[in-house]
Order: C-alpha cells, then structure tokens, then sequence
C-alpha cells in the first residue's frame, strides 16, 4: 500500500484510489505541465522526448505561476485533450 501526503496542510488525510494505466502510452495523448519552475522544462523537454520515442502525442502547458494552482480554465483545457498528465517540479 503507498501512502500519498497531500502537502495543502489537510487534517484527515482521504482515501483516494489510484487511476487506471494504460498498458501502452502509444497512441495516447500524454499533457506535460510546467508549473514555471526554475529548470522545470528542461526535465519536461528530456520526458517529451522518451515519450514521443515511445509512439505518444506530447501537449505541453504551462502554469502562469508556481505559486498558485493552475487555473481553471487551463485544467479543464488539459482534462479534455490528455489522455494522461505529468507535471514538473525542479529545484
């Protein structure tokens, strides 16, 4: 069992179940989010990369700002173009 630590100082902890995987990310549309940390799209450019490799359709998006949460709008944008999401944090 993998314990996951929301770190948005919650007090009870939910119960969340993990998302399905795809068996392949060929053909899957895989969104890459940049929060706008330092170096953030140079780990984003390497993953872009493998993943193209890898047969999958890469978008890329970024955050306005690191220090608040993505938009609204910008996560519905990516909710309904991605198949799948990784997000970058660098430091």
């Amino acid at each position: 069992m993998t314990t996951v630590l929301d770190p948005t100082s919650e007090q009870m902890s939910a119960t969340r179940e993990r998302a399905a995987r795809p068996e392949s990310l060929a053909g899957l549309t895989v969104g890459l989010l940049d929060i706008t940390k330092p170096r953030g799209n140079v780990f984003l450019d390497r993953v872009s990369e493998r993943l193209t490799a890898l047969g999958a359709k890469v978008n890329r998006y970024a955050k306005p700002t690191f220090t608040k949460p993505a938009p609204v709008d910008l996560r519905h944008e990516i909710a309904t173009e991605c198949d799948a999401v990784i997000e970058a944090l660098a430091d």
